[in-house]
């Protein structure tokens, strides 16, 4: 990379990131192997959690990010031949509360006793503070659940805890920030005296302090990833559930939870589940109706369906529009906050599009992290549903969790007009082009009928026009600038884009961390600065 990627992603940073990754690196804490404090008993029901897929197959056999490996020994907790957001989620513990995890109990005992055993305090992946933080609340559910955690694993839970509290992730902020904190009030919640309560005091006061910052005024989190929106929500969801079941609820306020449910029901598809903008998959985080349900066994309100209209989502930047059979989601979003995009996409002035239920138009998704040339490929902007100039990315993600230059949107409009809805926006992106370019786009939504006006000021080279179909979708009748479509319920769709030469590539959609399918991309070559395209649908044609 370019001096330059890493002035314009640096200068981003405030002092105090710095300050604490200097720490972290440098600062290298003992293990605190004292003995731990007495156990707290609930006073109060353990409401059912969320149940997650369930991960370990058998008693030495794991499944993560759809790759199954076997963990027979103790240098597989830390082989540095494995991809380590796989070895991450080995020391998560996630399937102690996944579906069915009471008829692997006996498993879940001796995976503890392993653990315990072949992770020393201090060393390897798993006594890095984030999956010290999820394991923690996941022992501690576990217990509420009904399973016992003998004597050896409440001595390791202190010392985790006590570690954790040496390496808060404040050089990182965001999601990571907010997954500390929650160990923190789990195990200030489930152990007592004067250290467990300290551990709550501190859990309590990086929440207040990370919250009112984290989630927006319209329900949206700040890092703008529907995927990391639904994990905390469901982290605020087990915060309630764990504070309800000691008694200690007069700790927190709970009042986010209801424009945090608004938000990603607004940033889901008709099927239910989330829009693919920023860092994005199906399986990591739990579902719309999954997180509904679990709020309502809180006793929060039941959420009614969303209807026609326009949603505008100011803060956080996205535009939902519904009209009859169509549901349009617009990104006319900040890549994020402007010192953690780590899990921002080259994505501006995107879009993803419903028809009658069945997704049609969507952003390409995650199935990587690390800093691969496919995860770069996954970030860039020809991933997404909106305009490339000269194969550059309109914002300059790198390094697999790095922004340098970002496109900034400019002038959003949004209007109800008699026949539909209308978003207009454009983006400085490609500014630091030599032809200073900015991309203007214009969405028109009415009843069976889109209508996408793209224009480009300054000159270019090269520049084309991308939409990716989902897999589900079939492609025929391809013409000289429009192809027909045919959707899994028989339904078509006519695209034509006037202004290009139109290609059909192959391409691929991941839909899941790990999973890769095929799918096509319509991509318009631009032969003049404008180009209009036009998307039609009929049911059941």
């Amino acid at each position: 990379m370019t001096a330059s990627h890493y002035f314009h992603t640096i200068r981003h940073l405030r002092p105090a990131q710095i300050f604490w990754r200097l720490r972290f690196r440098l600062h290298q804490p003992k293990p605190d192997l004292r003995e731990p404090p007495l156990c707290r008993k609930s006073v109060a029901t353990w409401a059912l959690p969320c149940e997650h897929r369930q991960s370990m197959v058998g008693k030495d056999t794991f499944i993560f990010l759809n790759e199954s490996r076997q963990v027979a020994n103790k240098g597989a907790w830390n082989d540095p031949c494995v991809e380590k957001l796989w070895l991450y989620n080995l020391h998560y513990f996630d399937d102690l509360t996944a579906v069915g995890a009471v008829n692997r109990c006996e498993w879940h005992v001796r995976l503890i006793e392993r653990w315990i055993d072949e992770n020393p305090p201090g060393f390897g992946n798993g006594w890095e503070p984030y999956p010290i933080s999820l394991r923690i609340v996941n022992w501690i559910k576990w217990a509420l659940s009904g399973g016992a955690l003998p004597p050896r694993a409440i001595a390791s839970l202190a010392i985790q805890i006590r570690f954790l509290c040496e390496r808060l992730e404040f050089h990182l902020l965001g999601n990571h920030l907010l997954a500390n904190a929650k160990a923190l009030i789990f195990a200030g919640a489930f152990f007592k005296q004067e250290e467990a309560k300290e551990w709550l005091t501190k859990g309590l006061a990086i929440l207040r302090r990370e919250l009112p910052e984290q989630i927006l005024e319209d329900g949206g989190h700040f890092e703008r990833s529907a995927m990391y929106h639904a994990i905390i929500l469901e982290d605020l969801l087990d915060i309630e559930n764990v504070v309800k079941a000691y008694g200690l609820q007069e700790t927190y306020n709970f009042h986010m939870v209801v424009k945090m449910r608004d938000w990603l029901a607004a940033m889901s598809h008709p099927d239910g589940r989330i829009a693919f903008f920023n860092d994005a998959a199906f399986g990591i985080a739990a579902g719309l109706a999954e997180l509904n349900e679990y709020a309502e066994r809180l006793r929060h309100p039941v959420r009614g369906a969303l209807g026609d209209g326009v949603l505008h989502m100011a803060d956080s930047g996205y535009v939902r529009l519904q009209k009859n059979d169509a549901v349009l989601i617009v990104d006319a979003a900040p890549i994020g906050p402007s010192y953690l995009p780590g899990h921002a996409h080259a994505d501006t002035l995107s879009f993803e599009l419903s028809l009658f239920g069945q997704r049609v138009i969507v952003n390409s998704g995650t199935s990587c992290y690390g800093s691969s040339l496919e995860r770069q490929r996954q970030r860039g902007t020809a991933a997404h549903n909106t305009l490339v100039i000269d194969g550059q990315d309109s914002s300059e993600v790198w390094g697999g969790f790095r922004v340098a230059r970002r496109a900034q949107v400019k002038s959003l409009n949004i209007e109800e007009k008699t026949s539909g809805f209308c978003v207009d926006a454009s983006h400085d992106g490609y500014g630091r082009l030599s032809g200073r370019n900015l991309h203007r786009r214009r969405w028109l939504i009415s009843d069976g009928l889109l209508v996408i006006e793209d224009e480009v000021t300054g000159a270019f080279g090269h520049a084309e026009i991308r939409f990716h179909l989902h897999p589900d979708i079939t492609v025929f009748e391809v013409g000289v600038d429009s192809v027909s479509l045919r959707l899994t319920n028989g339904s078509l769709v006519t695209v034509v884009i006037e202004g290009v030469n139109l290609v059909v590539e192959r391409t691929t959609w991941h839909s899941y961390f790990g999973v890769v399918t095929p799918n096509i991309c319509l991509t318009g070559m631009l032969t003049s600065p404008k180009v209009r395209t036009i998307i039609n649908w009929r049911e059941n044609g």
